[in-house]
């Protein structure tokens, strides 16, 4: 497996694995013991970066991966994030945001605990509070790193200004948003900015909650509690318009002997040598299919090709619905 650097110290797997499929948001959670297999299936194949969080569950997807990962705990970095309200019930599409110095300490203590280590690799905050002072964010965890508790600082969905200031209090090591061939709109400020000031980025999300993959179209029927079902993005309608971007990944795809989600992902990783996607999956055959990515080569005429094939291409459908927008990219 191919290595990649996030900020100045942080090695990683150049392919990540997304783990909140495991436990929550694609509609009900598969069998723990399968999910266990799979997480040492893919230490296995070389992978070394997890992500997870809190809420993810809550709580029952670090309860998984500290479970699964114990026993190869010096050979992974896990990742996971404070900063979302979750009530008995999980998180919801409304739930708030909550990064008081406090909360970042009672939440990483109980981290810890389900994670089952000495240390996290990576804290993210997983979503700007606009109530705290970003300075005051990165003081905390700043802290927490010099106590040893803490190794790396990572944002989530942090706008450049957000950014800039919590790097001068603590320099952070990655930021985690959104990115992939429909969800291009870091590239214009965020991108720039993580360049300038040497922080990695790790795209969740590279293969559009699985629609770039080709498994999924107008008439696809997502569960009841799938939350895609709240996304503008995966209306019918959107999706029937968007199918022109996996035509177009398709056809790069039979050029190369690959599949449309490897074409998504080696454009990914294309793109910069310090982007890490994390890619999620419940399935081993999805997970080697993830990895093949790594193997495919697109060239420079590959890249021109899509680029401007894309550009006439307008995706449709926002990303997010309208109440949820303005907490990212703050």
């Amino acid at each position: 497996m191919r290595q990649r650097k996030l900020g100045q110290h942080l090695e990683v797997s150049a392919l990540g694995l997304g783990c909140m499929g495991m436990s929550f948001f694609y509609g009900q959670p598969p069998d723990t013991a399968e999910m266990t297999k799979l997480l040492r299936a893919a230490v296995d194949r070389g992978v070394t970066f997890f992500d997870t969080a809190e809420v993810y569950g809550p709580f029952t997807n670090e309860d998984l991966v500290g479970h699964a990962l114990a026993p190869v705990r010096d050979q992974v970095v896990i990742a996971t994030k404070f900063g979302i309200k979750h009530g008995e019930h999980g998180p919801t599409p409304m739930s708030g945001v909550d990064s008081r110095p406090e909360q970042i300490r009672r939440v990483t203590e109980a981290s810890l605990k389900r994670l089952r280590t000495e240390s996290i690799d990576l804290l993210y905050q997983h979503r700007v509070d606009p109530d705290v002072p970003i300075e005051d964010v990165a003081g905390t965890v700043k802290e927490l790193i010099t106590e040893g508790k803490v190794k790396h600082f990572g944002l989530s969905e942090a706008g450049a200004e957000t950014i800039r200031r919590a790097h001068a209090v603590q320099p952070v090591t990655a930021l985690q948003s959104e990115y992939s061939l429909w969800m291009r709109e870091h590239e214009t400020e965020i991108i720039p900015t993580l360049a300038e000031l040497g922080i990695g980025l790790v795209p969740y999300s590279p293969l559009g909650k699985g629609f770039l993959t080709g498994k999924i179209d107008s008439s696809t029927s997502l569960a009841d509690n799938d939350l895609r079902r709240l996304l503008p993005r995966f209306s019918p309608e959107a999706r029937e318009a968007n199918q022109a971007l996996v035509s177009l990944l398709r056809q790069i795809a039979d050029d190369k002997g690959a599949t449309p989600a490897q074409i998504a992902l080696a454009w990914v990783l294309a793109q910069k040598p310090w982007f890490v996607p994390i890619p999620g999956t419940t399935k081993l055959h999805r997970l080697e299919e993830n990895l093949g990515a790594l193997d495919v080569e697109l060239t420079t005429g590959d890249l021109r090709r899509i680029e401007e094939a894309a550009a006439d291409i307008r995706i449709q459908g926002e990303r997010l619905p309208e109440q949820l927008q303005s907490r990212f990219g703050r």
